[in-house]
């Protein structure tokens, strides 16, 4: 028997109810310390006027917020078109995947605040350099994730796929794919907060706007409040990224939702 509508909602807050707890705990000691000490804002600013300075047009968070926004987007989506690609390409070759794996392990090795300066050389300043800088920290675990989903396929499917003679691309697409569709959904999830961390290295490294501009920009002048700030939307932007992974997820694989 399938869960009701209030058995799903009963089970996202007992899901949900512990991190909010210790979320609203957390803000309350930082807030406790902050009044307690009096230490100046410059070093710890109270959760009350980092909730101000969230707010405060003055930041721009908007224009700063889509332009994040962007990049993120823009390396999250190539890095999971790319990445289940090469790793089906890779499950479908065996030379494919004896000759492309160490090259994607020797790649994934490269700190990826190395490769930015390059981007930019090749690709200029702005949005571009930062939206393959989120390629490459999302794509790697897309990649590995598909092909791994698609090796740890039953081999007796496979077998009586063969004693029926089915043809190669529909065992690969009635079998294969849907056996690896957990896998690729870990590997998409990871890959929503690597883009977000690769989005704002970018950013970092060279640019003018962005929610990573604007921690440097509050940087030079101690306001450490709109630092903060500018780290709640970042943080907001991977879990609702991450949050819209999850529900398409449950839409794709429905079962998986009921198991849990």
């Amino acid at each position: 028997m399938e869960p009701g509508l209030g058995d799903k909602r009963a089970r996202w807050i007992y899901n949900i109810l512990p991190s909010f707890l210790l979320l609203v705990l957390l803000i309350g000691v930082w807030q406790l310390i902050v009044t307690v000490t009096g230490i100046k804002s410059f070093l710890l600013p109270s959760p009350s006027l980092v909730a101000t300075t969230l707010a405060d047009m003055k930041w721009q968070w908007g224009r700063q917020i889509l332009t994040t926004l962007v990049e993120v987007l823009g390396g999250f989506l190539l890095a999971d078109f790319v990445g289940i690609l090469v790793g089906v390409l890779i499950m479908w070759s065996p030379l494919m995947h004896r000759s492309v794996v160490p090259f994607l392990v020797f790649l994934n090795s490269l700190p990826k605040i190395a490769l930015a300066p390059l981007f930019i050389i090749w690709l200029g300043y702005g949005v571009l350099p930062n939206i393959f800088i989120a390629f490459i920290s999302a794509f790697f675990p897309v990649a590995i994730n598909t092909a791994t989903g698609i090796g740890e396929t039953e081999p007796d499917m496979i077998n009586l796929a063969k004693v029926w003679e089915v043809p190669r691309w529909k065992v690969f697409l009635k079998i294969e794919i849907p056996n690896a569709l957990p896998y690729i959904f870990s590997g998409i999830k990871i890959a929503a907060t690597m883009a977000v961390i690769g989005a704002i290295v970018g950013e970092f490294v060279a640019s003018t706007e962005g929610l990573a501009a604007v921690i440097m920009n509050a940087q030079a002048v101690l306001v450490t409040e709109a630092i903060f700030a500018s780290l709640v939307w970042i943080s907001i932007l991977g879990l609702g990224l991450y949050g819209l992974v999850a529900l398409v997820q449950r839409l794709v694989m429905p079962w998986a939702d009921i198991k849990q």
